[in-house]
Formats: C-alpha cells, structure tokens, sequence
C-alpha cells in the first residue's frame, strides 16, 4: 500500500510503504485513513446527530454527493454504530444515579462470559465495563430513586452469576456526560 498520493492522512509519513494485511488494512481503514474532513464529519455529526446532509457538506467544506460518500462509507467502516437522541435521566424519572464495583469469584473465560451475558438483560446498566485488576467489572445504574436501587441490587446485581463482591458508591452529580470524542 503506497499513501505518498494521500495526503493528509493522520499517523502515517507521506511516501511510506506499508505490507498489505487484512488487519493492517481494517485498522488503517478506521483510524489511519481518516483525513480531517473525515474528522469534521464525525464531529459535527457528535455535535447534532440529525443535522441533513445538505447541512453537513455546507459545514464540512463539501459539496452534496462527496459528503454523502463519506458519510456512509464510515458508516459501512464501523465508525459511525449508530445515531440515539441523548435523554435526560431525570426527565424521564429516572434520578438515581449509581457506579457498581462487581468483583467475580472466579475469572475464567466462562465466568466471565456468564456475567457478561447476564448483565445485557439488566435495563438499569447502562454502561458496563471490564477492569484490569480489582474489582472486576464497573456498572453505570440509573434507577428512580434509592428504593428502586436497592431492590435492583438485592434481587438482580447480587445475583448474577460468579459476583462475589459487590461495591457501590452513589453518584453525587453528573459533571461530564456523553462528551464528544475529541477528534
């Protein structure tokens, strides 16, 4: 692959040749490839997710068809997943707002996949994240009020499979949610 004719392209010196392999290409294809109007694209789409493609190529410096290709071969890329309204928590009742610590009993490979399996079947995660070290997994909950919470960690966080430690903290205030990737 020879990219001295791209310029721009972030990560890689103009005039180098790199060995064509299936993962070197997918990574180059979603990280490597990706010039500034790419970058523009994605951050106007974080800024306003329904903003019209008439409006995204005005604001990106493209004409209509161009935009439109980019924006759907990062679609077809894996770097745009999806487009979701943001919903404020509290408006919809729900103002509780907790981090769980799970540490498992065991972390084998099956272990592991049993909780995380399990823990897709619990609406109130709404964020779920594996740790390096202790403890083991990171649960985001949002719940209606502190009732709410503990009925959801004595009848379902407790018992998902392998937990042998639950820790929680509760979340004061929100002070940075759902920030743009800085592109």
């Amino acid at each position: 692959l020879f990219l001295s004719s791209l310029p721009g392209i972030v990560g890689i010196p103009a005039g180098k040749v790199l060995p064509i392999f299936p993962a070197t290409t997918c990574i180059l294809s979603r990280i490597f490839l990706m010039d500034a109007i790419d970058r523009k694209i994605l951050a106007e789409l974080q800024q306003d997710g329904r903003i019209s493609v008439t409006d995204l190529a005005q604001k990106v410096g493209l004409s209509l068809s161009p935009c439109h290709r980019r924006l759907r071969a990062l679609e077809a890329g894996g770097v745009i997943t999806g487009y979701a309204p943001k919903i404020d928590a509290a408006a919809v009742g729900l103002q509780f707002s907790a981090i769980v610590f799970v540490s498992l009993r065991d972390t084998s490979g099956e272990s592991v996949q049993a909780f995380e399996e399990a823990v897709l079947g619990v609406q109130a995660v709404i964020r779920a994240e594996r740790l390096f070290g202790d403890p083991d997994f990171m649960l985001h909950v949002v719940t209606r009020d502190l009732g709410a919470f503990q009925l959801l960690y004595d009848r379902e966080l407790s018992r998902l499979p392998g937990v042998l430690r639950l820790s929680s903290t509760l979340v004061m205030k929100s002070i940075v949610a759902d920030r743009p990737l800085p592109l």
